[in-house]
């Protein structure tokens, strides 16, 4: 039997009983995973009317807050999350790839609503439009809707959350695009 597999009680810690009580065995992976999921913060980036639901997520309607998302950041510097909500024009897109990139690592972005998904009804005659974030910037998550409800917003955080939730410290380099989740 080795170290990993042996059961808490087998181990002898030379403490008394009070202090074995209060002994938590965990890896280094899930004690940061769980500090990292318990506070996300958001970076503001809203470009339409997809912004008015965001807003409206981060209110005491909804309030964001009690599911460890903090407040909505106004720098990339201070932000893991980027929540692309709205049209992305062609002359935004450079502005938004460089806020991305100013994003300190992990970084998770999710594309709120159909504009910023798709082109939204700008796909097939809005020359001004990017057909799609994800042309620009690796997607996490995808949010559709026009615009989504702040329900959906909070279940899009929720599957960033659980992402972050299994990810491996040696992992953590972003390659490329990564497969994405998609929220009905």
């Amino acid at each position: 039997m080795n170290a990993s597999s042996r059961n808490i009680q087998e181990i002898n810690f030379n403490t008394d009983a009070a202090t074995r009580d209060n002994i938590l065995i965990t890896s280094v992976d899930k004690v940061l995973n769980w500090t990292r999921k318990s506070s996300v913060w958001p970076m503001t980036f809203g470009l339409a009317c997809c912004a008015i639901e965001m807003m409206a997520t981060g209110a005491s309607n909804y309030d964001i807050d009690r599911f460890g998302s903090g407040p909505f950041r106004a720098t990339p510097r201070q932000a893991d999350l980027m929540i692309v909500a709205g049209t992305v024009s062609l002359k935004m897109a450079p502005r938004v790839k460089l806020l991305f990139e100013q994003m300190p690592e992990p970084k998770y972005v999710i594309a709120m609503g159909a504009c910023t998904v798709s082109g939204g009804p700008y796909i097939k005659f809005g020359y001004h439009v990017l057909k799609g974030v994800d042309r620009l910037i690796p997607v996490d998550v995808y949010l559709p809707g026009c615009p989504p409800r702040p329900e959906a917003l909070l279940e899009a955080l929720f599957r960033i959350q659980e992402k972050m939730k299994y990810e491996r410290i040696m992992d953590r380099q972003r390659e490329g695009l990564r497969p994405a989740l998609y929220v009905d």
